[in-house]
């Protein structure tokens, strides 16, 4: 039989760091799903607080809400189109210095990659970069 731990909204706020409040609005919000229950006898499992923590985490790096939202719809249903970029859009870039003058920026949202495709495109990069080089000092 499988235990699975549940939390009360107080639990769940306090693991999160959030007030009460704010875990309610991001319910109402569709940000995180609805506790299973109603009432006194609603309850969350470890998914909410993973929500939870991911929208916090996207908060922090300055996103805005409605930016987290159109970022959690693109992981249920797909990539979207990218946001327009308007005056005072906060934009989380991932940078690579490859060598000295050489260096690769990209936003992997617009990009349409995940972390582990960035990763994997970043070591892809200094790879290339590294054969390019050496072949050049063979020659």
């Amino acid at each position: 039989m499988e235990c699975t731990q549940t939390f009360t909204l107080d639990e769940i706020a306090a693991l999160a760091e959030l007030p009460r409040r704010t875990v309610r609005y991001y319910i109402q919000s569709g940000l995180i799903d609805r506790p299973h229950g109603v009432g006194k006898g609603a309850y969350y499992t470890q998914r909410h607080l993973e929500q939870l923590l991911l929208v916090r985490k996207w908060q922090l790096a300055g996103l805005s809400l409605e930016r987290i939202g159109e970022l959690l719809r693109q992981q249920a249903t797909g990539p979207l189109p990218p946001t327009p970029r308007r005056p005072g859009t906060v934009e989380v870039w991932s940078h690579l210095v490859v060598a000295d003058g050489v260096e690769l920026t990209l936003e992997p949202s617009r990009a349409g990659l995940t972390p582990e495709q960035v990763r994997a495109f970043f070591r892809a990069v200094t790879q290339a970069y590294a054969q390019i080089h050496e072949r050049e000092e063979k020659e």
